[in-house]
C-alpha cells in the first residue's frame, strides 16, 4: 500500500514516533475494517494527518471512513459529532474509539464551501452553519475550553524565548495576555466546533450545507470564526475582504465585534505560531496579525492587552 510522501511527513511531524507506529499498521487497519463492517474502501481523498476514504457497505449505501491516531484530539471529536445533534454537522454513523476509527454518513454532492465564488455568499452559508451548530456548551464534557489554545500560546513562549519563526516575543506575550482577559469574561460558553473553515463545510444537498471534522472546544462564538477569517484569501486587497468578512458575521451572528477582533489577533497569533517549521511559516495567516489589530484600531482605538469587556 503506496501511501501519499506529504501525508506520512505530517503525521511524522505531528506526532513523532507515535505516528511512525501508526503509519506502518494502517493497512491492516484498512483491512480490518473492510472485514468488520463489510465494506470496500476506495482511494483516499486528499490527505492531512487524518486517513479519510470513501467506502460502499454490502447494501451499497455510502459512507466515510475516518482513521485516526487514538487519543485526546479523537475521542474530542467523537464526543463533539454526538453532541453537535443532528443539524449542522455530519453525522456519526459508528466509531471505534480503541483503533481510533470514525464512520460517518457520506454528504453528497459533497463539494467544499471554498467552491462558492462570491465571498460574500460564502460568508453568509457559514453563518447560517454555524446557527445550526449554536449548541450551548453541557455542564460535563471531556472537550477542553478555549483556556487549552492559551494554554498552548504559553507553551509556545516558553519553548521560545526569543520569539517563533516572523513573531516576537513581544507579539507572543500580548497575544497571551488578550487571551487571558478574554478567557476570564466569557459570558456565553457554546460548544464550538473548534476548526471551522472552507474546506470543512461541505455542500449536502438541495441547498444545504454541513460542517464535517469539528475539534470538539468550548468557548465563545467569536472565537470559532476566525480561522474561517484567515482561509481562502485573495492574494491582493486582503485587508477588505477581512473588513467584509468580520461585517457579514458580526450582522448576521449579532456577535460582538470587539471580542471578535481582538479573538481574530491573539488566534491568528497562535495559529501562524503553530505554521512556523524552520525558515518557513503561513505567510497568509501572519499578515492577519497586522490586519485585526488595523481593524480593531480602526474601530476602538488602540489595542490594550487587559481589562477586556
Amino acid at each position: 500500500m503506496e501511501l501519499p510522501y506529504r501525508f506520512q511527513q505530517s503525521v511524522r511531524f505531528y506526532f513523532k514516533a507515535e505516528g511512525e507506529a501508526w503509519l506502518q499498521k494502517l493497512p491492516s487497519l484498512i483491512q480490518n475494517c473492510e472485514d468488520k463492517w463489510t465494506m470496500k474502501i476506495k482511494e483516499p481523498y486528499s490527505l492531512s494527518i487524518n486517513y479519510v476514504a470513501p467506502a460502499v457497505m454490502e447494501d451499497r449505501t455510502k459512507l466515510v471512513l475516518k482513521l485516526c491516531i487514538p487519543g485526546d484530539g479523537f475521542l474530542d471529536e467523537v464526543e463533539a459529532l454526538k453532541l453537535l445533534g443532528e443539524k449542522g454537522i455530519v453525522q456519526l454513523i459508528d466509531s471505534d474509539r480503541d483503533n481510533g476509527i470514525i464512520i460517518l454518513e457520506k454528504l453528497l454532492p459533497g463539494h467544499t464551501l471554498a467552491e462558492v465564488k462570491d465571498d460574500e455568499d460564502a460568508c453568509r452559508i457559514a453563518a447560517d452553519v454555524m446557527k445550526d451548530l449554536s449548541v450551548r456548551a453541557p455542564a460535563y464534557t471531556r472537550i477542553p475550553t478555549t483556556k487549552v489554545r492559551e494554554e498552548g500560546l504559553q507553551k509556545m513562549i516558553d519553548q521560545n524565548p526569543e520569539g517563533v519563526g516572523p513573531i516576537s516575543r513581544a507579539t507572543l506575550e500580548r497575544a497571551l495576555r488578550i487571551f487571558t482577559s478574554l478567557n476570564q469574561t466569557i459570558k456565553k460558553r457554546l460548544l464550538l466546533h473548534g476548526d471551522f473553515h472552507h474546506y470543512n463545510v461541505l455542500a449536502s444537498g438541495q441547498g444545504r450545507w454541513t460542517a464535517i471534522d469539528p475539534k470538539g472546544l468550548i468557548g465563545e462564538m467569536e472565537y470559532d470564526l476566525i480561522q474561517f477569517m484567515l482561509n481562502k484569501l485573495p492574494d491582493q486587497g486582503v485587508y477588505g475582504v477581512i473588513e467584509k468578512r468580520v461585517e457579514i458575521f458580526v450582522k448576521e451572528l449579532d456577535l460582538d465585534k470587539k471580542r471578535l477582533l481582538l479573538w481574530g489577533y491573539c488566534h491568528t497569533v497562535l495559529a501562524t505560531s503553530w505554521t512556523v517549521e524552520g525558515e518557513t511559516f503561513d505567510e497568509s495567516f501572519y499578515q492577519g496579525i497586522e490586519i485585526f489589530e488595523k481593524l480593531y484600531i480602526a474601530n476602538f482605538g488602540p489595542l490594550k492587552d487587559t481589562f477586556i469587556q
